[in-house]
């Protein structure tokens, strides 16, 4: 199982960037996806989540501004960033609970993360 993010970039603070990520391989559901972010020196943390229903929940901090989406038929899932600020310039990382067939249980996944940068 892969997950591949893609849309990352450089943008200025106001602007808007949409990030997609593509789980592929050997799945048979996947339950909840979302998407963390790191910045430089600071923990990993979570953005939003989204689950199978197709139910969001956010970071208060993104709120507003953020919205997380998802396809089930395509297995991705997007967030589109609006109104960017400089302290959302961060690696983002989006994550999946995969099951691979009926008798497993979900395991996470991680994408190899994509990079945001707003500049003031």
């Amino acid at each position: 199982v892969q997950l591949v993010e893609s849309g990352g970039g450089l943008v200025q603070a106001g602007g808007s960037l949409r990030l997609s990520c593509a789980a592929s391989g050997s799945i048979y559901d996947i339950n909840a996806m979302g998407w963390y972010r790191q910045a430089p020196g600071k923990q990993r943390e979570l953005v939003a989540t989204i689950t199978s229903g197709g139910s969001p929940v956010y970071v208060d901090s993104v709120k507003g501004r953020f919205t997380i989406s998802r396809d089930n038929a395509k297995n991705t899932v997007s967030l589109q960033m609006n109104t960017l600020k400089p302290e959302d310039t961060a690696v983002y990382y989006c994550n999946a609970e995969i099951r691979r067939s009926y008798y497993t249980t979900g395991n996470l996944y991680w994408g190899q993360g994509t990079q945001v940068t707003v500049s003031s």
